[in-house]
C-alpha cells in the first residue's frame, strides 16, 4: 500500500473513531509500526492530526469524545501544573469531589497522601486512592463505561445526590464566555451539574486549549463557579471577564 493510500485510510479512521493507535494501524495495513509513525509525523506536519504516545487523534466536532487511554497521555505537564494548584487549595480534612477526567486523575495522584474524604465516579481514581492510608474514599456506583473507566447513568446520579462536598473539582471539554461550561455527553454534564450543586466551593479545572470553544451538552454558566484553575495565565480579556463576575482564577 502506498503512503498516500495509507494516509487516506488513516484519515477515514480518524473521522470515524476520532483516535487511532499505531499498533492497530500496523496490523490493519500489514506494515511496520515505524512506517505508521512516519505517516503520522507527515500528517501532523500538515495539521491533519495530533500525535500522541502510541497513536494520534483529532479534535473535530462538538461531540468528539476521546477514550480515557488516549486522554491520559495528552498534556501531561499541563495537568500536573493544574494538580499542583488544586493541592494548594485543598485543606486537610475536607470532603472533595473529583470527576472522571484525566485532570482529576492527576489531582488524585497529587493528594493521595493527604488526610481527606474523596468522592468520585472514576474507577481509575478509585484505584489510585484505594491504597492510601489517609484517604477516606467513596466510589459512586452506576453503569460502568469502558470508554471512560467510570460509572455513569441514572444510578450514578442517584448515588451522587446523597453526598455534599466542601469543594468539587470538575473538568470539561470546552469553556466559552457566552456558553459557559460544555461537555461532549449528557451523562457527563448531568453528573457535573449535580456535583457543583452539592459543593460549597465549585472549581473548574481545564488546560488552556479548552478556552473559547463549545461542545455538545451544557453543564453550567461560568457565574456558578468560585474559580477556574488553568495551567497557564489567562489572557487580559479572560481576566476582565472573570473579575467582572467575581470568579477567581489560578
Amino acid at each position: 500500500m502506498l503512503a498516500i493510500s495509507r494516509q487516506n485510510l488513516i484519515k477515514e479512521l480518524l473521522q470515524e473513531n476520532k483516535s487511532v493507535t499505531i499498533a492497530d494501524l500496523a496490523v490493519r495495513m500489514n506494515v511496520t509500526r515505524e512506517t505508521i509513525r512516519r505517516d503520522l509525523r507527515a500528517m501532523e506536519k500538515e495539521h491533519e492530526l495530533i500525535r500522541t504516545h502510541g497513536g494520534a487523534y483529532i479534535l473535530d466536532g462538538v461531540q468528539n469524545d476521546l477514550d480515557i487511554s488516549t486522554r491520559q497521555v495528552l498534556k501531561i505537564e499541563e495537568k500536573k501544573a493544574i494538580a499542583l494548584k488544586c493541592d494548594a487549595l485543598i485543606q486537610t480534612g475536607e470532603i472533595i469531589y473529583l470527576d472522571n477526567s484525566t485532570t482529576a486523575w492527576f489531582i488524585a495522584n497529587k493528594i493521595s497522601n493527604r488526610k481527606l474524604t474523596v468522592v468520585t465516579n472514576s474507577l481509575e481514581i478509585a484505584n489510585i486512592l484505594s491504597t492510601s492510608q489517609t484517604i477516606h474514599l467513596f466510589l459512586i456506583g452506576g453503569e460502568y463505561s469502558q470508554r471512560t473507566k467510570s460509572f455513569e447513568g441514572s444510578s450514578a446520579q442517584r448515588s451522587l445526590r446523597q453526598y455534599f462536598f466542601d469543594k468539587a473539582f470538575i473538568s470539561c471539554r470546552s469553556v466559552n464566555m457566552e456558553s459557559g461550561i460544555t461537555d461532549t455527553s449528557d451523562n457527563s454534564a448531568v453528573l457535573h451539574q449535580l456535583a457543583l450543586s452539592h459543593a460549597k466551593q465549585k472549581y473548574l479545572v481545564v488546560d488552556h486549549s479548552k478556552l473559547d470553544n463549545i461542545s455538545f451538552s451544557s453543564v453550567a454558566p461560568l457565574a456558578d463557579l468560585n474559580g477556574i484553575i488553568m495551567d497557564t495565565e489567562f489572557s487580559p480579556e479572560w481576566k476582565q471577564y472573570l473579575d467582572k463576575h467575581n470568579i477567581r482564577y489560578y
